[in-house]
């Protein structure tokens, strides 16, 4: 399997990104999807998820809830993180995660960097 990440980049306080992840060669529907974001000397944490197609459940970290929504669309095996409102406290590199099972994907990062 891939997970290919992209849209990050530099944007101001207040602005907004969107992050996508491709999946390939995976049985889209079966898998969680989920965002993390690791910065330089911190641990990875968790930001979204969307579970598989039988519960569709999505959560948010506390620190992006009613900033961030996370979607996804199955016919082009597809998930996206809208980030709006960008902290700096925000900049990190997001990380897309695949996982059914024992079977785990990651994709290589993508960098955000919020800033003036």
């Amino acid at each position: 399997a891939q997970v290919v990440e992209s849209g990050g980049g530099l944007v101001h306080p207040g602005g907004s990104l969107r992050l996508s992840c491709v999946v390939s060669d995976v049985t889209f529907g079966l898998y969680q999807m989920s965002w993390y974001r690791q910065g330089s000397g911190k641990e990875r944490e968790l930001v979204a998820s969307i579970t598989d197609d039988f519960s569709n459940k999505i959560e948010y970290a506390e620190a992006v809830k009613g900033r961030f929504t996370n979607s996804k669309d199955n016919l082009k095996e597809t998930v996206y993180l809208e980030m709006n409102s960008l902290t700096p406290e925000d900049t990190d590199v997001y990380y897309c995660n695949a996982a059914f099972g024992a079977l785990d994907y990651w994709g290589q990062g993508t960098p955000v960097t919020v800033s003036s």
